[in-house]
């Protein structure tokens, strides 16, 4: 199939957009290169050296012989040229990557927030509306996140994927009904996909739009078979504060000798993914798309969950490096459970790949490899969830 893949440049587009080509879909990838400028604002780069968006698309086609194209637009800006774009090249679906992903930097200023809501609310939108406009019937899957529900609402009961059933007492007694899992955001990045996931419900509803909802936990590991294929075509690795993922921040960490750094207690529960298996999820999803007039469907992507001292200890021990405990810049619980359903996945063929398969691969090939690459000054987090903690001393070490 003809796949648009939405912010193929980044973290899970670049492997996804290798993988659906690999796999013999006709793959362009939509980019306004934004990540590669935070990059530039932030001045720090990926632990691992990535390479000009042309130079990949040389190198896989000279690797393969698959040729991926690129376009470069901004979503959120450029509805007139997406929309055109859509009956130029009538693609059969769409992968939806193009938001900025990272809750910390979400919270990093005002500039920040209204960035990140301009961008993704507007940008997902924008993909809404030209879909519509189009008049063609075109699958979309979007990467949401695990964060739309929010952690510790749900107690010891599981989260079910997307959708909760609910008894509503009338006059007349109870009627059960199924509404979306009530939203809790935990920043304005994962306030975004709240909202995204409310637009999908009214287009899918209103349009008859198919849409599919990846519901992702944390995403660890770096490469992809194909994106080992050669080092030009290497994925991306943060680690610093705004953008690192907490447990590739961990091997980093180790790997040039800082201590780990736990915020808070560390009780914090988190799903987790590695990205090969984000990489087949979407392309399990767009095997088994809604039918038109269906409800969105909701896949929680989730392999595991871990608390965040747990992975501390793991990596300690596996490593020798220290732990040491940090103030937490966020508005959380200090300790949560998370019990996550995600059956749907497993049931589709998914066979993951978990901590205990890929964690000494990933620590050896990447974390060590690329270490004098890191800048230490970049490491602990420096973005707030509240006034009053940019001057703690702890949090500003570093």
């Amino acid at each position: 199939m003809k796949v648009l893949v939405l912010g193929g440049d980044g973290f899970c587009g670049w492997p996804t957009s290798l993988h659906l080509s690999d796999a013999g879909h006709d793959v362009i990838v939509v980019d306004n290169l934004s990540r590669r400028e935070i990059d530039l604002e932030l001045e720090v780069d990926s632990l691992t050296p990535i390479r000009p968006m042309g130079e990949r698309i040389r190198v896989w086609k000279a690797l393969t012989g698959k040729e991926i194209g690129f376009v470069h637009l901004d979503l959120a800006e450029e509805y007139d040229r997406f929309e055109a774009l859509l009956r130029d090249l009538r693609p059969d679906a769409i992968v939806h990557f193009g938001e900025q992903r990272a809750a910390p930097y979400s919270m990093r200023s005002s500039i920040a927030k209204r960035y990140t809501v301009d961008n993704n609310v507007r940008g997902t939108h924008n993909v809404l509306t030209a879909i519509v406009s189009s008049g063609l019937d075109i699958a979309l899957v979007h990467l949401g996140t695990m964060g739309v529900y929010g952690y510790g609402w749900s107690g010891s009961a599981p989260i079910p994927e997307g959708y909760l059933t609910v008894n509503v007492p009338t006059p007349d007694g109870e009627i059960e009904r199924e509404i979306l899992h009530p939203a809790n955001p935990g920043s304005v990045y994962h306030l975004t996909k709240t909202l995204d996931q409310l637009l999908f419900a009214f287009y899918a509803a209103n349009d008859q739009l198919r849409i599919t909802d990846l519901h992702q936990g944390i995403v660890w590991g770096t490469q992809t078979p194909q994106t080992a294929l050669d080092e030009r075509l290497i994925n991306r690795f943060d680690y610093d504060g705004d953008y690192g993922t907490v447990l590739n921040r961990f091997l980093m960490q180790a790997a040039i000798g800082h201590p780990l750094t736990v915020h808070g207690t560390g009780g914090q529960t988190r799903a987790f993914i590695h990205i090969r298996d984000t990489v087949r999820c979407v392309e399990i999803a767009l095997d088994n798309p809604p039918q038109s007039g269906e409800k969105v469907k909701v896949f929680n992507q989730v392999t595991e969950t871990y608390r965040v001292r747990d992975l501390a200890e793991l990596i300690s021990k596996m490593t020798g490096a220290t732990i040491a405990n940090l103030p937490n810049p966020r508005r959380e619980a200090v300790e949560n459970d998370l019990i996550v359903s995600r059956d749907k996945f497993l049931a589709l063929g998914l066979d993951p790949v978990y901590l205990s398969e890929g964690l000494l691969e990933e620590a050896r090939d990447i974390a060590l490899k690329y270490a004098d690459r890191a800048d230490v000054t970049k490491i602990i987090a420096r973005s707030v969830w509240r006034k009053g903690m940019e001057t703690s001393p702890d949090l500003m070490e570093g």
